[in-house]
């Protein structure tokens, strides 16, 4: 049984691909020093957090059966400190929660601590509209504003986006059993500081400090600027109704915004529009005083809520700039025919190997000797007591080929 378990259930557009990363590419390095991220493969946690809420997420629930059950065993048969993360546990429920802590010892004798990485919402509101985009969504910034400020709640979109960012609600539904001293929340510094902090904040709140990590991943989950998510808009409207899920990760989500649009640095930001400052700034505040009432351990600082002033130079990705859209097209159709090519050169290359292949095979066929076997197993194939040797020799031979 883990003495204890760090729980970190978010919040998403946290540093949170980063921090996972690290984990899971160090995990015999922690495993020396007696904590375990318990895991087989990257997304570990992403499918047993699906198979908790069981959650429908482009057709992996399948795959995710199972996959807490899992997860669970491994930290209840590890005896030291234990570490859980991903960020869409943030919306779960009360009874999915309920069934989490039980089935990761809370209640026998484990300790459980609740970690929560949280942002301004300045930065998460158009960093979730545009997650949104990453996975086939087609509304627009204008649409999604309008859905997240309804005080209702009611469409799908709202729901999730304040299901996974509603700082004090998520502590509610995590922390209802969990002493303030065992929950831990752990602030993004504002930009512009130093790329090192937060993972020292990190570190800080799971006890990795003094651990010789590699910190150098290469997994994260970068931001695309306006007319790049006006783009990448516009590919999901016409394209998902021809391009399967299964390809749209690689080719659009992947290929395209990830290791192509996101270089695009230079172009207009995504940003929160000025006339919603003066909401996000008053819900901000009533989050930082009630945080500040509760007595939790805050890692960082809380006036990182606050969040950046209104910028001078809005631009709506709803009506950008259209040589700027141009100009992102270019590039990722650019990015489209290079992997074409090497897509072309690498069926070549098979293309050759196959020939070899069927070329040696041909000339082992034309030897003396294949022909010799080969007209004996036809002659024996003709006859009941020819048929029973053959199948006695190939049971001799432990082969259930029909060659000989």
């Amino acid at each position: 049984m883990s003495r204890k378990v760090l729980l970190h259930v978010g919040t998403p557009k946290t540093g949170t691909s980063y921090l996972q990363d690290v984990l899971f590419r160090n995990r015999e390095v922690l495993a020396e020093a007696g904590i375990a991220y318990p895991a087989t493969r990257h997304d570990g946690h992403f499918l047993a957090a699906l198979d908790l809420m069981q959650l429908p997420w482009g057709g992996l629930q399948a795959e995710a059966i199972g996959a807490w059950d899992a997860l669970a065993e491994q930290v209840r048969a590890h005896d030291g400190t234990a570490i859980v993360s991903h960020e869409i546990l943030a919306t779960a429920s009360r009874a999915q929660i309920g069934q989490a802590l039980e089935s990761l010892g809370h209640g026998d004798a484990t300790e459980v601590h609740l970690v929560l990485s949280v942002r301004d919402l300045v930065r998460q509101i158009p960093a979730e509209w545009q997650e949104n985009l990453k996975h086939r969504a087609r509304l627009s910034y204008g649409a999604f504003l309008d859905q997240i400020t309804d005080p209702e709640r009611a469409t799908r979109i709202g729901a999730w986006f304040w299901g996974v960012q509603e700082i004090p609600d998520i502590l509610d539904r995590w922390g209802q059993d969990l002493p303030p001293s065992q929950v831990h929340l752990v602030t993004v510094p504002p930009p512009g500081g130093a790329p090192e902090l937060l993972w020292k904040r990190f570190s800080q709140a799971f006890g990795l400090d003094g651990i010789d990590l590699d910190l150098e991943g290469e997994r994260h989950n970068p931001s695309l600027g306006a007319p790049e998510t006006a783009l990448l808009r516009r590919i999901n409207r016409k394209a998902n109704a021809e391009l399967a899920p299964a390809d749209y990760r690689p080719l659009v989500r992947e290929l395209l915004a990830h290791q192509t649009l996101s270089r695009r640095t230079r172009s207009p930001r995504l940003a929160l529009p000025p006339e919603l400052h003066p909401w996000v700034q008053e819900l901000s505040a009533s989050w930082i005083s009630e945080i500040e009432a509760r007595g939790y351990d805050v890692v960082g600082d809380l006036g990182d809520l606050v969040g950046a002033p209104p910028v001078t130079d809005y631009t709506d990705p709803d009506r950008p700039r259209e040589r700027h859209v141009a100009a992102a097209a270019v590039d990722a159709i650019t990015a489209l025919l290079l992997d074409n090519a090497r897509m072309r050169h690498e069926q070549e290359r098979l293309h050759a190997e196959l020939a070899d292949v069927r070329g040696a095979l041909e000339r082992a066929h034309a030897t003396p000797s294949y022909r010799l076997r080969h007209g004996i197993v036809v002659r024996l194939e003709r006859s009941r007591a020819g048929r029973t040797v053959l199948s006695v020799y190939r049971r001799a031979r432990g082969r259930s080929s029909r060659s000989a």
